[in-house]
């Protein structure tokens, strides 16, 4: 009996020592990710600041910004992000090449995409603002479970590490912006161009021929190309079968064509964004953004 139980001891400390040598230990997402940034910071030789609660992002203040006091959290704030991974330098939204957001610098944490399809709550973002100034700018090394987590969002993968860069404007009113953002394009494009009332920039081409006056409500043929500041086309119609109401455009063809064009006329405007699709944006034109369209009017009828 001793002899039997002695053997079935002996198997049963084998099996253990089996198993146990077999048991893997699995890191946690937060040591891994660690890990990766450090190596990271390691490799491209970055100057970085650990957050203050030790959550995980790391940070670095690429510009200070103007002014003598950092952003409070009931300040406006505009500004422009680039969402990129953080190994793989895939860049998955970048607003700052068509528009910009805008919002308290309270709720700055919410990020959403244009089209919808990248949201995340991120209140490093916040965090960072706050240590800005308005016109300062930001990097922020984001682990993913910081960031968009192990299922991903939209074109971001699953536990994917981000390298983030906030860029924050010193205006703090949309209209002001977008008026020092078209006189900058003016500027560097050499462009002669008339401010309207209505803070819609336009050049005449040609007149046009036609003795059909164009009011809102006229029915036009048009061709149009319709481009974001970048030069990046956005929507066109060149053949001439555009066929429209003015008073169901954006409001900046309203405001300009009536009693500036007829039939044959051509006209190029730039349009500010309350006068396109404002902060909402609309398809592929993001929150906020200015609009450069080149229009000839090829028919008219009321």
């Amino acid at each position: 009996m001793l002899k039997k139980l002695s053997q079935f001891t002996l198997a049963l400390i084998g099996l253990t020592v089996l198993f146990s040598s077999c048991k893997k230990d699995y890191e946690s997402i937060q040591v891994v990710d660690g890990r990766k940034i450090q190596d990271y910071i390691t490799a491209n030789k970055l100057t970085v600041t650990e957050d203050s609660l030790k959550s995980g992002y790391f940070y670095q203040i690429l510009t200070q910004g103007a002014g003598t006091v950092n952003y409070a959290t009931s300040d406006t704030v505009l500004y422009n992000v680039t969402v990129k991974g953080l190994e793989n330098g895939n860049v998955y939204w970048a607003s700052a090449i068509q528009g910009n957001r805008g919002t308290l610098a309270g709720y700055v944490n919410g990020l959403t995409s244009s089209d919808g399809t990248m949201s995340a709550n991120i209140p490093a973002l916040r965090d960072v603002v706050l240590r800005l100034k308005p016109g300062g700018s930001a990097r922020i090394l984001l682990p993913s479970y910081l960031a968009y987590g192990k299922n991903g969002v939209g074109v971001v993968p699953s536990n994917e590490n981000i390298d983030l860069l906030i860029n924050t404007f010193p205006e703090k009113s949309q209209n002001v912006l977008d008026d020092r953002l078209i006189n900058d394009f003016i500027k560097k494009n050499s462009l002669t161009m008339t401010k309207g009332p209505t803070r819609v920039y336009y050049n005449v081409s040609t007149a046009g021929t036609g003795t059909t006056p164009i009011s809102l409500t006229s029915t036009i043929t048009a061709k149009y190309t319709g481009r974001f500041l970048d030069g990046t086309v956005f929507d066109s119609n060149t053949d001439g079968t555009f066929v429209t109401t003015l008073n169901s455009l954006v409001l900046g063809w309203g405001d300009v064509i009536p009693g500036k064009l007829t039939k044959g006329g051509k006209i190029r405007i730039l349009i500010p964004s309350d006068r396109a699709y404002g902060s909402a944006g609309k398809g592929s034109v993001p929150s906020n953004a200015v609009l450069d369209f080149d229009i000839e009017i090829v028919d008219v009828t009321n």
